[in-house]
């Protein structure tokens, strides 16, 4: 015996209205479904007593034929339907209802937005503090227990956050070494001072560019890689492993990598110094004919301490604070894969602006007091 085709009508029953529902509506048999009929908008009862059967294909096309009729899924219920069918009809209705949320959605006023962003602002003040706090209690509590810290985690991060990177630190700072030194030797040439090209790059070298150059770089490459580590262990549920076997994902997960970047970034920009000299003084001799001798003595003479001093002292700054943003960010990633991408992302941003702005803060402190 073949399945009955799909069919419908409209009733008034008890002063409702009822959509009456048989047949098999299944993907093979909508073609044969006729336009619904005329329905006054308003509350609507679905009567699936007849039904033989309901896919989710058959379920879409009856819904978005009310939908058409001006019928909202907020307005619709269901009796007597079989009990598959209904798991059908509430899942793809749930998702409708979702849809029409989002459609119905409209901006909101200005106050509205500016209460929403100061909200949103208070929140992640709140938790930025809370996790502060935390990493701070954890690490004075390894006073009272060093046995606690994790020595393996934090080599292991320190050959990533360190040894990996001399190549690509080495080079940028070398490639901009060379192009700071050319600029700057343009413009010594026409007044005749070529031996101050050695000034300028040394403290442009060794003040400014190394100490953010490498706070950039190591933003973008081991920042975003804790967050993802972080981000990618909590889906997986390894962070709560941790916590259900008594130990601190703080003390195993968060400390070692901070550590590591405030041992690592020092290193780093001394090795983006000597990176960026050298860059300099080839292009010295190239272009200004300045002896390999004349370079050294000369950056003998007018370098002073407080200049390497003054960026390597930034870097530790801009160590800790990069290490405190990817690991809050990976900690506070949702249970899915995208929430981890949006997560990196966002440390790399947020990494970026906080060098940026604390070079920044630094620049007009040491003005003030005349470093």
């Amino acid at each position: 015996m073949g399945m009955a085709d799909p069919s419908l009508e409209v009733v008034k029953q008890a002063g409702q209205n009822v959509l009456r529902l048989s047949g098999h509506w299944t993907l093979a048999h909508l073609p044969s479904v006729a336009v619904l009929p005329s329905i006054p908008v308003g509350p609507l009862m679905v009567d699936g007593s007849d039904l033989t059967g309901l896919d989710p294909s058959g379920a879409h096309r009856l819904i978005a034929m009310l939908r058409q009729s001006g019928i909202r899924m907020e307005n619709v219920q269901t009796r007597a339907m079989p009990s598959k069918a209904a798991q059908v009809w509430a899942l793809v209705a749930d998702r409708v209802r979702l849809t029409e949320g989002a459609e119905s959605a409209r901006p909101q006023g200005l106050l509205y937005q500016i209460g929403l962003g100061t909200a949103e602002s208070w929140q992640h003040f709140m938790g930025v503090t809370n996790f502060i706090g935390r990493v701070v209690t954890e690490w004075l509590g390894l006073f009272r227990r060093p046995g606690a810290f994790r020595l393996k985690e934090f080599t292991a991060q320190m050959e990533g956050v360190f040894v990996y990177a001399i190549p690509i630190v080495f080079a940028m700072i070398f490639l901009l070494g060379v192009v700071f030194a050319y600029l700057l030797g343009v413009q010594a040439q026409k007044f005749g001072a070529n031996i101050f090209v050695v000034d300028g790059v040394a403290a442009a070298i060794l003040r400014e560019i190394s100490p953010v150059i490498v706070a950039i770089l190591i933003a973008g490459r081991s920042g975003a890689a804790m967050t993802a580590q972080l981000g990618t262990m909590k889906v997986n549920e390894e962070i709560d492993a941790l916590s259900v076997l008594g130990l601190s994902p703080y003390v195993v997960l968060v400390l070692p990598r901070i550590l590591a970047l405030l041992l690592a970034m020092p290193l780093l920009v001394f090795v983006g110094d000597v990176a960026g000299l050298l860059g300099g003084m080839l292009v010295a001799n190239a272009q200004l004919g300045i002896e390999y001798s004349q370079f050294w003595d000369r950056l003998d003479s007018v370098l002073k301490m407080k200049t390497l001093l003054i960026g390597l002292g930034k870097a530790p700054v801009f160590a800790v604070f990069i290490g405190l943003i990817a690991c809050r960010m990976g900690l506070t990633v949702s249970r899915d894969a995208r929430s981890v991408g949006v997560n990196t992302t966002s440390t790399v941003v947020q990494s970026i602006v906080a060098v940026i702005v604390l070079n920044a803060l630094f620049a007009v402190a040491f003005s003030d007091i005349g470093i």
